[in-house]
Order: structure tokens, then sequence, then C-alpha cells
């Protein structure tokens, strides 16, 4: 029987170590759920003792920002899987009110340091603001959901070169990807989530790690992919896996790895950053960054992998031609499971692409309307 994992458990009081439980409240709409959200939530719980995360409706997000990607049944069951999360609200009201935090007995509210607005172009977080009741967190530098829909709309390959645009054209630079929160202009461009690259830092990867090893006696379970735009799917498939076993070892491909059996411009998500959407999973206890494509005797050795796993769809062969579990299954530590979920990346690139034109509208609207705050918070620094 599989021991529990202690992301599972409870973490580590960060609030008051003596006194009633500090409860922290953080919301939103969590739409192609990222690292970006994750930093935000690991920051928050480091607030507080227990992390209260509410999630808003699809029809909530449709009147004020524009059809979701993902729907509310999809965003609930990912952010439940988010291994800082305590508990999960659902169908949580877009502007935060005093009520709502007084319901589950919230100490305060948790946002990061860029604005959200409702339809009407209102900040949503005015009414804890004025109340005392609001902590700013800082916001991950180099993503939002409006960037990564950018780059399954423009087709680019320049997230698999960060820092290194010597060889590419203007297609796959940031000159053309920098402009993904709108699509066609610098009247799109959003500036707080338009701005700049993420860059990978160690102290990040130790952030987001468990920094435990496997007991002895563990049995340790190794499964490798892509996990690109980390979706459900991975979810469901990650949590059959952890239960094979006590440890869950996942092996991240690279990029052009993943380019080579994948083709056109994926991975949409580069090595880094799918490394920190995995390490954010609770079923999750290691990953290997940059893991060879075949499993071979040396790498089950050197993590004492029991089992290996892989999902039911098909396996392209090494470029040698060859099965790259030819070792696994000659030990009899393969297997293969069923998640029972269809979601694919390719599922999510599809639902963008039929709906391009409300998303393109969707973040220029947004995109604007938060150039009219910064620019009146601009102002008011100036003038104090």
């Amino acid at each position: 029987m599989a021991t529990k994992r202690p992301s599972e458990m409870s973490t580590e009081t960060n609030g008051n170590k003596k006194g009633k439980e500090v409860r922290v409240w953080m919301d939103g709409c969590f739409d192609i759920v990222h690292f970006g959200h994750a930093n935000a939530l690991r920051q928050g719980k480091r607030m507080g003792d227990k992390l209260f995360v509410g999630v808003h409706s699809d029809e909530e997000i449709t009147m004020h920002k524009g059809p979701p990607v993902f729907n509310q049944e999809e965003r609930y069951r990912m952010v439940r899987a988010i291994k800082w999360v305590d508990e999960v609200i659902e169908s949580a009201p877009y502007v935060t009110t005093l009520d709502t935090m007084d319901e589950y007995n919230i100490d305060f509210c948790v946002h990061g340091d860029d604005i959200t607005t409702t339809a009407d172009g209102q900040d949503t977080y005015q009414m804890v603001k004025d109340a005392g009741r609001y902590k700013e967190c800082r916001r991950t530098q180099g993503v939002s959901t409006s960037d990564i829909v950018g780059r399954m709309l423009l087709v680019t390959k320049c997230h698999h070169h960060k820092g290194d645009n010597s060889s590419l054209d203007k297609h796959q630079t940031g000159e053309i990807s920098s402009t993904a929160a709108g699509f066609n202009g610098s009247d799109s461009f959003s500036p707080w989530t338009g701005v700049s690259q993420f860059l990978p830092t160690t102290q990040k990867i130790i952030q987001f790690s468990e920094g435990r090893e496997p007991n002895p006696g563990d049995t340790i379970v190794y499964c490798a992919g892509a996990f690109d735009l980390f979706h459900v799917g991975h979810l469901d498939f990650l949590e059959q896996a952890a239960k094979l076993g006590n440890f869950l070892i996942v092996g991240l491909h690279t990029d052009q790895v993943v380019n080579r059996y994948k083709g056109a411009n994926f991975p949409i998500m580069n090595l880094h950053e799918r490394t920190l959407s995995i390490l954010a999973c609770k079923y999750v206890d290691e990953v290997v960054i940059g893991a060879p494509y075949t499993v071979t005797k040396d790498l089950m050795e050197h993590f004492k992998v029991d089992v290996v796993v892989h999902g039911k769809t098909p396996i392209m062969d090494d470029v040698e031609g060859n099965d790259p579990y030819e070792c696994p299954r000659s030990l009899g530590k393969f297997q293969q499971i069923e998640s029972d979920n269809d979601m694919t990346t390719q599922v999510i690139i599809d639902r963008i692409i039929e709906n391009r034109l409300l998303y393109e509208k969707r973040n220029k609207e947004k995109a604007q309307k938060e150039n009219k705050i910064y620019e009146s918070l601009q102002k008011q620094n100036q003038e104090a």
C-alpha cells in the first residue's frame, strides 16, 4: 500500500506558530494552469497556515474577461492538484468580497502585483484593499495565459531558444512573440504580462521541489514524456502512475526530442517551464530534467526504478529505430496504464484555433484596460 506523500500532508506552518490558524484566500480564473499560477499559490501558502483558492465559473469569466479555454470542472481539478492548495472553492465570485472572505473565516486575500479588472475596468480587489485585508505576492515574470495562447496562435519556436535568437528569423524571436498578449500590435501590449521572458534559476527549482528522497523499501515508479501545457489528461495519468508505488519520478524530454516526435512548434512550453509545472503537481516526487528518450538499464539502476509506466498513446522508436522501452519490457517492469481521459495538448490547441477571434478580442481588451490602470498608477506615483 502506497504511503502518503508529503505534499498530501499538512505543510509547514508559515503563519502564527501559536494561536489561531491563519487562513489565506487567493482566487482567479486559472485557465491553462501554468507554473506562474503555481508560484503565486506557493507564495500565498507561505503567508499563512491554510490556503483557500477560489476558482471562477465559466459564466463569470465569460462576462468579465471572455471565454475560458478550459471549462470550470477542468480548472477546479487542476487547481486541486497543485501541492500548496488546501481547499478549492468552486464558482467563486469574480469580484472578491468581504462576505466571501468572512464565510470561510479568511484573514486576508493575496494576489500578484498586477491588476485584475472587471468588465467595466474596476479593480476586482478594491473592496478587500480598502478593508486592509489584502497582501501582494510577486507575479512570475515571463509567463501568462495570454502569452501561452499567443505561442499556439503564432506557431513559433522562440520559446525553445530562450536567450539565443541569433539563428532565428523575426517570426521566431521576441519581436513577434512579445506581442502575444494581444497578437496584433502595441495597443494590445499588457504592461504586466508581456514585458519579459522567463529566466529559470536554481532557486526557483528548489522552491518548487519537495527535496525528499525515497525511503528504504519504497516502490519507485518512473514515467517520461513531454508533459507539455500540463493539463487534466496528464493529471489523471500521473495520479494513476502514483498509485503503483510510493515515489513517482517524472522524466522530461528536451525540447529537441519532443520536437522530433511531435513536430510543428512543439513543445509549446520549453523544458524549464515544463519542469516547474510538473514539480507543482502533488503526485510528483522528483523530476529528471532532460531525461533520455530511451529508458536504459543504467537509468533504471541509477534511480532504483521498480516500475516504468507509459500511457496508451503510440510510442515512437528512438533515432536508431529501436523500442525506447525495450529494457523495462525485458525486465518485466513495464506497464501501460489508461488515464480514462482523452485530453491532449493538440485538443487544447484545437480549442484555441477554433476560437481564435474571440481570444484575440479578449486579450486585446484586457491589455487595453490594464494599460489605462497602469498609466493612472504611474501618474499617481509621479505626483506623489
